[in-house]
């Protein structure tokens, strides 16, 4: 186990240097000019060379390669060339906006989809089955977007049962924090309680066919033991897996959410540096989020022999 996640990391640290090499390439491959961005439209050719130094954009690509990966080891994210302000700290201030909305979306997913997905692989062939793979379906056909936008219409507007916008940290006030992102967390949530329902049924189905389900049965095991403790703890591996993976895609997904529901989170402020051909910010935020990915991929690896000893991973 120890050998398999020592070659993980350093397969991992090889993705990070990679996507640092694409996240830079790819954020210079943007239509437009950020000095001009920067410098204004009534900018004279001097000025904008000035503003170019400045910024280190007069340099070649190799160069300005190198002193980015200096300054991102160093912890130096650099500047917005939007606001002045240091990286790290607008960053810092957005980061625990998209961290809090993101669990507890991801917590509503897992409770709907591994509860829906449960039901439906139990009352297999009844009209709980029929009803559940019908949502799924809905949920995955309808954006997200849409359900937000309908959302803020009736539950906000015309009920007024939730706020439209704003935020308040949990560590403030938490049933106001409470009362703010549950309106957001169900609209994230749903398309991934979809995918989990899904996921979890087609496992729990194969799982409750397995011989060693049919045997716990035998013993005279009741049938809320065997599928607690047989079962579910079985499908787990499968759900952890897509758990995993749809917990990165939530940063990609509040970027539309915080959007809609005026959240200042990390997507709000990546919408807005792209829009300002932000190099540093956008640089800054793709490599974090693909830390993120790595560092999720490396739990679920982990994961997976503490759910099910059968499974032993080998490097």
């Amino acid at each position: 186990m120890g050998r398999y996640l020592f070659h993980r990391t350093w397969q991992s640290l090889v993705t990070l240097v990679l996507a640092s090499v694409v996240v830079f390439l790819g954020v210079r491959a943007l239509p437009g000019d950020p000095a001009l961005a920067l410098a204004g439209e009534e900018a004279t050719p001097e000025q904008l060379a000035a503003v170019r130094a400045d910024l280190g954009l007069d340099q070649s690509l190799p160069v300005q390669y190198g002193r980015y990966v200096g300054n991102l080891l160093q912890g130096d994210l650099g500047e917005s060339v939007r606001t002045g302000q240091p990286v790290a700290d607008l960053i810092a201030t957005t980061l625990p906006v998209t961290a809090w909305l993101s669990l507890y979306a991801m917590l509503v997913a897992v409770v709907l989809g591994v509860g829906a997905g449960v039901v439906a692989a139990v009352r297999r062939g009844r009209w709980q089955e029929w009803v559940v793979s019908s949502t799924s379906v809905l949920l995955l056909s309808v954006p997200s977007f849409w359900i937000g936008i309908l959302a803020v219409l009736v539950l906000a507007v015309g009920l007024g049962l939730f706020p439209a916008s704003g935020y308040v940290s949990p560590l403030e006030d938490p049933l106001r924090a409470l009362w703010h992102l549950t309106m957001p967390a169900f609209v994230l949530g749903t398309a991934i309680s979809a995918v989990v329902m899904r996921q979890t049924r087609a496992s729990m189905l194969e799982t409750l066919s397995a011989d060693f389900v049919r045997t716990a049965r035998a013993k005279g095991l009741s049938p809320r033991r065997v599928l607690g403790r047989y079962a579910l703890r079985n499908s787990l591996v499968v759900v952890v897996t897509v758990v995993g993976l749809q917990l990165g895609g939530l940063i990609s997904g509040a970027v539309v959410t915080e959007r809609i529901f005026g959240l200042p989170g990390l997507g709000r402020l990546t919408l807005d540096a792209v829009f300002t051909r932000d190099y540093a910010v956008i640089q800054a935020v793709v490599v974090l989020v693909t830390a993120f990915y790595v560092v999720i991929n490396l739990a679920v690896d982990a994961l997976y022999s503490l759910l099910d000893p059968r499974v032993r991973v080998e490097a």
